[in-house]
């Protein structure tokens, strides 16, 4: 069984185009969706939008009282209880879904963390890879019963442009015998985000649950980036001189609005229907990064296209295995 191929659909939007926008006519009365980080930044947005569209919204989240706070936008939004970090509390909320009969149609694993310093869970797993990756895979693999008796589900899955700083090193995972570098763990979590909506869809095709893999592009103000220092920004070009957010979608610097678009189109457009396992970005699949461009991919913003490594289908598959073993 082969993926879907990375070939751009002409979907006739962009790099500016807004969650609103790529939703617009789209009904999703009947539709039940999680969306995890559904409190904060895109994740709110993206529950936002969803709801407005006619979607029960259930929004996992490890600061509660925050997250209810927040989703006062976001009238009739359910919040549970969950921790990435935490493997008993992710079979709690799965099992307390599962309980209450409902399918799952959308299941939007945008939660995050990025570039953070080196801290580990209970199980000694590093900790980008145990937010950003194997809690998400043991959510979804919880959940899969739900998501099978929607008949006609999708997983959306952030990763990032951030796969260009590393591919996953299976042989050392959790940084237990290499020098722990921030950005290093964060682009193996986000290649495993990329790889892991391969070997989902692969799994799940012919359950009708199909997977794509998301870059929103960079949203400096959502408090991702909370962990990298502001001067770095700015040497970027993400900040202006005053360090407010410097706003150019071509070279993916966006709002928030624009920042969820992508997610949004991959978890409701009638253009996606029969295809999945691809890598999206500015609300289209993404072309490959080949060869001849990748240096100029890796060092610029402005050229879309996706590391062959972090949709390859034989890493996707090895990925899979380890996080079963991981997850137990």
């Amino acid at each position: 069984m082969t993926t879907t191929a990375q070939q751009p659909l002409n979907s006739g939007f962009g790099a500016a185009s807004t969650a609103e926008e790529v939703i617009k006519d789209i009904d999703l009365t009947g539709k039940v969706a999680i969306v995890t980080g559904g409190y904060s930044g895109i994740g709110l947005e993206t529950a936002r939008v969803l709801r407005a569209a006619g979607a029960e919204i259930v929004v996992p989240a490890r600061d509660v009282e925050r997250a209810r706070t927040a989703l006062k936008a976001v009238p009739g939004a359910e919040v549970e209880y969950l921790d990435l970090l935490d493997p008993a509390s992710i079979d709690t909320f799965a099992e307390k879904f599962l309980a209450s009969g409902r399918p799952l149609h959308l299941l939007v694993n945008n939660a995050g963390i990025m570039a953070t310093p080196l801290a580990r869970d209970a199980r000694g797993y590093e900790a980008q890879f145990a937010i950003n990756h194997l809690g998400h895979f043991q959510l979804t693999t919880r959940l899969w019963p739900a998501l099978v008796a929607a008949k006609g589900a999708r997983v959306v899955v952030l990763s990032s442009r951030g796969i260009r700083f590393a591919g996953v090193d299976f042989d050392d995972l959790h940084f237990e015998h290499r020098t722990y570098e921030p950005f290093l763990a964060y682009g193996q979590s986000k290649t495993a985000n990329a790889l892991f909506a391969v070997e989902a869809d692969r799994r799940g095709k012919e359950h009708g649950i199909r997977a794509f893999a998301v870059h929103p592009g960079l949203i400096i103000d959502t408090g991702l980036v909370k962990h990298i220092d502001p001067a770095m920004l700015q040497a970027a070009g993400a900040l202006d001189s005053a360090g407010e957010p410097i706003r150019d979608p071509e070279r993916q610097m966006k709002t928030v609005q624009q920042g969820a678009a992508t997610t949004v189109w991959c978890a409701t457009s009638p253009r996606l229907d029969g295809l999945g396992g691809v890598y999206c970005e500015n609300v289209d699949i993404t072309p490959p990064v080949t060869p001849e461009n990748e240096a100029a991919w890796a060092t610029g913003d402005t050229i879309p296209g996706v590391l062959s490594r972090a949709v390859d289908p034989e890493a996707a598959a090895r990925l899979w295995e380890v996080s079963e073993r991981l997850t137990a």
